[in-house]
């Protein structure tokens, strides 16, 4: 892939842009060998590859510059603005959408937020596009004192992109780079962004986490229902659910599914899906994994995983070698962590593993894992 802000030594997110595609997944593939050396694999998966371009769905841009030529990228730390509106990841429909931006927040008067200074409202926008079509627009602003004004000028962009879906303004106060705050104000009707990967509906709201690459989610998603749909599982848990992309998946009309997220948007997201494809054996609730899985007795036949980059912990591990389900499905945006919470759970062999290159051009991966309890 090629790009010129890499060449032009402007952005470096990339690290591995310099790497022919098929060394980047053989690293990667080493990488994940090397950190599970100590652990026996029954079975590896082939890697499942990303298109090397035009794959995210989301851009998170920094705003910088002025009222009249507001800037949409990155700063460095030395304060230097980039602009990122051509990066080569994003789709080709981003681009519009960047121009009309620009004059958009000359018309509602949205001053982008100085950091040194502690000045102005508009601190960054988040745009995320779904496989709809459709898309969903965050102003992370300072305060509320500009929201009339935002307001006021919606109609106008709304009628030059009308795939808008949600708009929402985000209030983040605090002077130091926390990229949102927690209070959300839905600027439109619909509150939630409309998805659909594998024919599965699932919903994304502002607050919700989804998956940046969806093609290779897509995959994923498919992988984990094959995987589970081998064995006759009529119980389930999928613990750090998110929207509930896993358990959905995996879910059938006479299995019992139970999904745990912190977030309370992303569960009223997986809460929607499940009603409209009528699964009533399925419930999702708003609990920390951990302390929810604790608190149970009932050992289900698998326990489906997709922690944060910090992995399952001592307890969680501790607590699922005592408990013993016949299988546990681990999705991992970590493998180091991976590595580390398999070496917590002795009982358990790996059955098979598979990497998804999910940030093509960087060193991270996605990888799933079938542990299977040893007899």
């Amino acid at each position: 892939m090629h790009c010129a802000l890499y060449d032009a030594d402007r952005c470096r997110s990339c690290q591995w842009l310099e790497k022919d595609y098929p060394q980047q997944i053989t690293d990667k593939q080493s990488h994940l060998e090397q950190l599970l050396v100590a652990h026996p694999v029954a079975q590896w998966r082939e890697p499942v590859l990303s298109r090397q371009q035009h794959f995210r769905n989301k851009a998170k841009m920094v705003v910088s510059g002025s009222v009249e030529r507001p800037l949409l990228g990155m700063l460095h730390r030395d304060g230097t603005a980039v602009d990122l509106t051509a990066c080569p990841l994003y789709p080709v429909s981003f681009t519009t959408i960047f121009a009309l931006l620009k004059p958009f927040i000359a018309r509602a008067g949205l001053t982008p937020y100085h950091v040194v200074r502690r000045r102005g409202e508009l601190k960054y926008i988040l745009l995320t596009e779904s496989s709809r079509g459709e898309f969903m627009l965050r102003f992370v602003l300072r305060s509320t004192s500009k929201l009339a004004q935002l307001k006021a000028a919606l109609p106008w962009l709304q009628q030059q992109v009308p795939a808008l879906s949600v708009i929402s303004a985000n209030i983040q106060p605090v002077p130091m780079a926390v990229l949102e705050g927690e209070e959300e104000i839905i600027l439109t009707e619909n509150q939630a962004l409309a998805e659909q990967l594998n024919h599965v509906p699932l919903w994304i709201r502002p607050q919700s986490f989804f998956q940046t690459n969806p093609e290779v989610a897509a995959t994923l998603y498919a992988t984990a229902r094959e995987w589970v749909s081998e064995h006759n599982i009529s119980q389930m848990w999928d613990l750090f659910c998110g929207v509930g992309g896993f358990g959905l998946h995996c879910a059938h009309e006479h299995m019992t599914l139970t999904g745990i997220e912190i977030s309370p948007q992303a569960i009223a997201c997986a809460q929607r899906s499940a009603a409209e494809m009528g699964l009533s054996k399925v419930q999702f609730a708003a609990l920390d994994s951990t302390h929810f899985a604790l608190s149970k007795q009932e050992v289900p036949q698998l326990v489906l995983v997709n922690p944060p980059r910090r992995g399952l912990g001592q307890a969680l591990c501790e607590y699922l070698h005592q408990m013993a389900p016949d299988r546990i499905l681990y999705s991992s945006c970590n493998a180091q962590t991976l590595a580390d919470d398999i070496a917590r759970l002795p009982n358990y062999q790996i059955e098979r593993v598979q990497l998804f290159d999910m940030f093509p051009h960087t060193a991270h991966y996605e990888v799933l894992t079938l542990l299977t309890l040893r007899s």
